[in-house]
């Protein structure tokens, strides 16, 4: 027979991830791109999760509603404590003489583990990291193992083997004396988590979930690994091609478009470098110098519904999705590091008034994306543009120009790439929300940027669209609880200097 259903065990408070852990459970702590438990649902799509929660249950619940494609169902552990809480409730809801897998939330699994018929109970035991517990000659014993520990993944053959667990209590500890026999399964290549040191250890991502990058020696290849990351990448490789086409050189080397395969840049993003004052003053002017050669590319017809589309309509489809997930956004006034801030979600007629009285005279040939993050430095001076966004609302290639020059300032000033990367720090208490994101370093530019940019747009109305691009990161960034959130406060923070 096959299993059917899997229960994760996603109790506890995760206190040994620290920080992490202070505004959700621990298997919504992002790994690799994905919070921890939705490595279980990509590698079981097709599986019947039972999902036991306890601390921050409800974060949890409101999490998987917005963001789960999967077959699920929640128990309620609160006032139960060690890993056999909920299991008593969670087997409950198993069919008699089904197979299951129980296991723990902060276990990610080896993408080629297999595991297929099942003709006996297994036990998971570790290879790569350290268990409180062995599992050796048919017998547990609290002995540390790396080579034979109890990793956290069982699989019965039907409910009945269990169905005395107790409400509370430590789960191996119990089955040590249920004499129950197991067959080996040996997870190589799989990783827990359940350590803040474990997840330091982790080379923080620098393309978003729905991409995949592979670095040869001397270039990257790009590649859409869902249908948002290919409807993207479709745009992407148009966006190259055109301004190959119109002479534009401050890209890499495009060396094939099926699949993207371009020049692996001598250098690193703009953020990773330790300039001087008068350094960054350079490189700035060559990045501004940039862009305006690369609005002046083209030129299209103003498209309103465009507009609309990218500053109004998407921010609210895409806040209107989280709007019961992020605390306090039932409050009018909201006090964001020590800012009493509008919520947006009581003034979007304000907001609207605001773009319909925006007005400009053409569309630009547009990046759509040039935050530091996707501009590397060849040779540590030369600005070369990647993963260009490649169209603007409805409109394709073409946009507004003051987009751009608000997303270099959500670099300059908001410090994006450092919130990218999950450097920062997010508080939420009842009387404030803390929000510390790492620094750039190039705040002092701000004035500089605007001297330089000599938009025809105001630097209000730049500093209105960079709020509104934070407002839309919310579910742009939906693999980390804690970027929805702080995206949003981020956003009302930048927005309440230009309302009026």
């Amino acid at each position: 027979m096959e299993f059917e259903y899997i229960i994760v065990q996603a109790g506890g408070k995760g206190t040994r991830m620290e920080y992490l852990t202070d505004n959700k459970p621990k298997a919504l702590v992002p790994i690799k791109n994905l919070p921890m438990i939705f490595h279980l649902f990509r590698k079981y799509p097709d599986k019947k999760f039972i999902i036991i929660g306890d601390y921050k249950i409800d974060v949890l619940k409101r999490y998987l509603e917005v963001f789960a494609d999967i077959k699920y169902l929640i128990v309620d552990a609160r006032g139960q404590k060690g890993t056999c809480s909920g299991i008593s409730d969670a087997i409950n809801l198993i069919p008699d003489r089904k197979a299951f897998m129980l296991i723990w939330s902060d276990l990610v699994l080896s993408e080629d583990l297999s595991i297929s018929k099942i003709k006996s109970n297994y036990i998971g035991v570790s290879k790569d990291f350290t268990c409180r517990w062995r599992y050796e000659n048919n017998k547990f014993e609290e002995i540390p193992s790396q080579n034979t520990g109890v990793a956290g993944l069982f699989i019965f053959e039907e409910k009945s083997i269990i169905e005395d667990v107790p409400i509370s209590g430590e789960f191996v500890r119990w089955l040590q004396s249920k004499k129950i026999k197991f067959d080996v399964i040996s997870l190589n290549r799989t990783k827990e988590f359940g350590l803040l040191e474990e997840h330091k250890k982790l080379v923080s991502e620098r393309c978003r979930p729905f991409n995949r990058l592979i670095i040869k020696e001397n270039s990257i290849i790009k590649e859409g690994i869902d249908d948002q990351g290919k409807k993207l990448a479709v745009r992407e490789k148009m966006w190259y091609k055109e301004v190959k086409k119109l002479g534009f050189n401050k890209i890499p080397e495009i060396y094939s478009f099926e699949p993207l395969e371009m020049e692996k840049i001598d250098g690193k993003n703009v953020f990773e470098y330790n300039f001087t004052f008068d350094e960054k003053k350079a490189i700035l002017e060559k990045i501004i110098s940039n862009l305006k050669e690369l609005h002046n590319l083209g030129k299209a017809s103003v498209d309103y519904f465009s507009i609309n589309e990218a500053y109004v309509t998407k921010t609210f489809d895409r806040l209107n999705k989280i709007r019961d997930l992020v605390p306090y956004a039932d409050k009018e006034i909201i006090r964001i590091n020590g800012r009493k801030c509008r919520n947006i979600f009581f003034y979007k007629e304000k907001l609207e008034k605001m773009f319909s009285d925006y007005s400009i005279n053409e569309f630009n040939f547009l990046h759509g994306d040039c935050t530091f993050s996707n501009i590397v430095l060849n040779k540590g001076s030369d600005p070369k543009l990647i993963d260009p966004r490649g169209y603007f609302g409805f409109t394709e290639l073409y946009g507004d120009e003051a987009y751009d020059w608000a997303k270099l300032y959500y670099s300059i000033k908001g410090n994006y790439d450092q919130f990218n990367l999950k450097r920062f720090r997010l508080t939420i208490s009842k009387e404030d929300i803390k929000i510390e994101i790492a620094s750039n370093g190039w705040e002092d530019m701000e004035e500089y940027f605007f001297e330089l940019i000599e938009s025809k747009v105001s630097k209000e109305e730049i500093k209105l669209i960079h709020a509104i691009i934070w407002l839309s990161l919310t579910t742009y960034a939906w693999e980390d609880y804690d970027s929805i959130c702080g995206a949003f406060y981020n956003g009302l923070y930048y927005l309440e200097e230009i309302l009026k």
